[in-house]
């Protein structure tokens, strides 16, 4: 049947059965391109700056709560889509003269908001920032709590922050962009994704299969925004809502194994792949059911019973500390293994093209370039077309690189301007690695560059000149140019593959971020700094795992590991070895096409819940659970549709967040307690 029914949608598109399969820019062969003016329009721009706003939220909040963030591209594209048709619905209505929907102009927003959003990760607001404030110095050592590691949050120098640091990566290597996507030909599986799906909304065959994707978002944002509401009234006092039912049983909601009944887990969990949620799960068991009950039980032996359940001194600090053992060496294994990979596939290419050269060179009769396809000759032909001069790239880099060495060292006194001055010149380097590095393997390691700032800084600095918080702002000046370069050339591969032109894709990129440094702190400051004091801490509806984290490095970069409680650094150690051991099976059987690399733990993966507990673990594993089923019905229907019904679901319940957050604001609570924990 549904054979027939294909086969009837060809006929149908005056194409008949055995016919040969047209190319994708085949079928757009009779669009006209339009120019790149053109591609960025009033209704791109107003309806990225509506979904700038909503994915910022989104962002804020993963990132507050799991720190995990899933690819938000294709929901970013998928609601670009249905926003500009509802957008051309009602102007027909009022007689207004409407332009064409092109794929490029979807491009366009898709690209402007995952910007706009992306400054809500790399601004460091769950990261380096909270980490500087004195509510998560307070869970470190006394010697490491002084005034000159300690930065007050206000929201003037956030934004002075932002507006420096957030614009130089876009200028960083954009000279290099005909290098990676046309001669190199990375593929940027994120950006190839999204510009195939972008591709498929706008063919006529996939505008009809996008419109129902639109509908099934539309249905499980509702049930998601309701839901959350729902959940809302009963959770008067915070702790006796759904989330604290005992879902497993007293003792495993003890030590945080219980389901939490969020929307937006679960969602994420059907777009992360099934080997990170399995790994997350067994995170889960292995910390919280067998590791931290043992440790516990040496209380008063190996670190004071006196101490606070937060003080990194007592249990939390094992929490902690053997958290960042495992995600360093999992970061430190990946980062040696994608810079290896990129020296290699710049030199084997440097070396083919040398002999392709020599080979023409010495028998020009019997040697002919390699045929290109038609669909590369016109995407090529049409991301050469406007080019944007080098000088502008260079201009650019120069003025604001400046305007950060002039304002960073003013907002943090313990960096120098010659500090800043350093990272500007290492920079463009460690972008172009983490950049060809992304485009070879879709891991973009901007974290890891981040945390290698706070080692090299917070060491010359030292403890006693306020070494943890220049640590902490290198961390931020490092990642905001290294994250932002990646993106920008991700999205130049969805351009290219749309036809986008680069200059529409690099004002596109830059109204995105000028999006991003207006929201972000904004969303963070009245919706979560300001409507949860409790920001940060464990237990809590917002514990912010990564502050404490990067806090945590920054601290064994100034002071080393004196501080940490008896025998953690022997357990930190052996866990580092184990998430090295970990990354090294999984990418041997990987590389030998073996495929039990899939059920190798990510030692990444199971860091994170060590330090936060399994409930989200459970949730996201509900997720994996009903897109299995999904798959196992019909794999086809479950690519198309499990990704809308994701983002239905994170989109609508951490919308919710602004109502519950304004609430919070005014000291409102929800009116009942469904169960109160404990109890």
């Amino acid at each position: 049947m549904e054979i027939e029914d294909d086969n009837l949608e060809r006929m149908e598109d005056g194409k008949k059965p055995g016919e040969k399969e047209l190319t994708v820019e085949e079928l757009f062969e009779a669009k006209e391109v339009p120019t790149w003016r053109s591609q960025v329009t009033f209704r791109s721009i107003a309806v990225s700056a509506v979904l700038g706003f909503a994915f910022t939220f989104i962002v804020m909040k993963l990132s507050l709560t799991t720190g995990i963030i899933p690819s938000l591209n294709v929901a970013a594209g998928l609601l670009g889509f249905c926003l500009i048709k509802v957008w051309i619905s009602i102007a027909s209505k009022f007689g207004f003269s409407i332009q064409p929907f092109t794929r490029q102009e979807n491009t366009i927003i898709q690209t402007c908001v995952v910007s706009a959003s992306g400054i809500a990760f790399s601004g460091g607001f769950s990261s380096y920032i909270l980490g500087m404030t004195k509510p998560i110095a307070d869970l470190g050592p006394a010697i490491a709590n002084t005034a000159n590691n300690v930065h007050s949050l206000h929201l003037l120098w956030i934004y002075g922050f932002l507006a420096a640091v957030s614009f130089v990566g876009l200028f960083s290597i954009l000279p290099l962009r005909k290098i990676m996507i046309v001669d190199y030909k990375l593929t940027y599986p994120s950006g190839t994704a999204t510009a195939y799906l972008i591709n498929s909304f706008h063919t006529p065959k996939g505008g009809k299969l996008a419109m129902q994707q639109v509908r099934s978002l539309v249905w499980w944002f509702i049930g998601s925004f309701s839901w959350a509401g729902f959940q809302w009234i009963f959770n008067k006092t915070g702790d006796c809502g759904f989330d604290s039912l005992p879902t497993f049983g007293f003792k495993a909601k003890a030590q945080k194994l219980n389901f939490d009944f969020s929307g937006t887990y679960i969602g994420v969990g059907m777009i992360t792949p099934y080997s990170i949620n399995l790994s997350l799960l067994f995170g889960s068991i292995l910390s919280w059911a067998i590791m931290w009950p043992l440790i516990e039980k040496q209380k008063g032996n190996w670190y004071s019973e006196a101490l606070p359940a937060k003080s990194l001194s007592g249990i939390q600090g094992y929490r902690v500390f053997i958290a960042i053992a495992m995600i360093l060496g999992d970061g430190l294994f990946h980062f040696v293994l994608v810079l290896s990979k990129t020296l290699y596939s710049i030199i084997k290419t440097t070396t083919m093209r040398k002999e392709n050269s020599d080979t023409s060179s010495t028998n020009i009769t019997t040697s002919e370039p390699a045929a290109m396809s038609y669909d590369d000759e016109r995407r090529t032909e049409y991301f050469l077309k406007d080019r944007i001069p080098n000088l502008v790239a260079l201009l650019g880099y120069a003025v604001f690189a400046v305007i950060s060495i002039v304002v960073v060292p003013r907002i943090f006194p313990m960096l120098s301007w010659y500090h800043i001055l350093i990272i500007y010149i290492i920079a463009p380097v460690l972008a172009f690695c983490n950049s060809y590095g992304c485009g070879l393997t879709d891991w973009s390691l901007a974290s890891n560059y981040g945390k290698l700032a706070i080692f090299i800084f917070g060491a010359c600095v030292g403890l006693g000149n306020g070494g943890i918080i220049a640590g902490l702002a290198a961390c931020g000046v490092m990642m905001s140019i290294v994250s932002t370069a990646s993106d920008l050339m991700q999205d130049f591969k969805t351009g290219y593959l749309t036809l986008s032109s680069p200059r529409s894709m690099f004002l596109s990129q830059f109204i995105g971020t000028v999006l991003g440094v207006i929201y972000s702190p904004v969303v963070f400051w009245f919706f979560f700094y300001k409507s949860y004091p409790d920001l940060g801490q464990s237990e809590t509806t917002y514990p912010s795992p990564a502050a404490n984290l990067y806090r945590g490095i920054a601290l064994i970069a100034v002071e080393g590991v004196s501080s940490l409680p008896k025998n953690c650094l022997y357990l930190s150690i052996g866990f580092f070895g184990l998430a090295i051991v970990l990354s090294t099976i999984k990418e041997v059987l990987a590389y030998r096409k073996c495929n039990l690399h899939k059920y190798v733990p990510s030692a990444m993966a199971m860091a994170i819940p060590f330090y936060l507990g399994g409930y989200f673990a459970i949730d996201m594993c509900v997720g994996s659970l009903y897109r299995f089923w999904r798959e196992w019905r019909n794999k086809e229907e479950a690519d198309a549709f499990v990704p809308a019904v994701a983002s239905g679901l994170i989109c609508g319940d951490s919308l919710w967040g602004v109502p519950a957050s304004i609430l919070s604001l005014f000291n409102v609570k929800g009116p009942l307690c469904l169960f109160k924990s404990g109890s």
